[in-house]
């Protein structure tokens, strides 16, 4: 079993909306691809609440049975429209991908 773990800090504003507006938009687009994309297992998205500096805004943790479940899954066009969005939103990223 593959992890992806992918982690975002968000612009205050972004693409017409406010932080808190796109990260829901980044959660609800995120968990939908579990319908849309066979290869990901499973999806959870997370919004943060603690104030730290060093937390992030958004968490992903999703799971695929192998790496080339993962390369599908990165190269689907509906998780490429929202790459796309997460750049216009997004000030950095953080990413782990490991074997279980």
């Amino acid at each position: 079993m593959i992890k992806h773990i992918v982690m975002w800090r968000l612009k205050d504003v972004a693409a017409g909306a406010t932080k808190e507006e796109n990260a829901l938009k980044l959660k609800d687009s995120l968990e939908s691809l579990t319908d849309k994309i066979p290869s990901l297992k499973a999806a959870e998205v997370g919004i943060n609440f603690n104030p730290s500096p060093a937390a992030f805004d958004v968490v992903l943790y999703s799971e695929f049975e192998d790496q080339e479940g993962l390369n599908a899954y990165q190269n689907h066009p509906e998780h490429v429209k929202i790459v796309d969005f997460v750049g216009e939103i997004r000030t950095d990223r953080a990413v782990v991908d490991y074997e279980d």
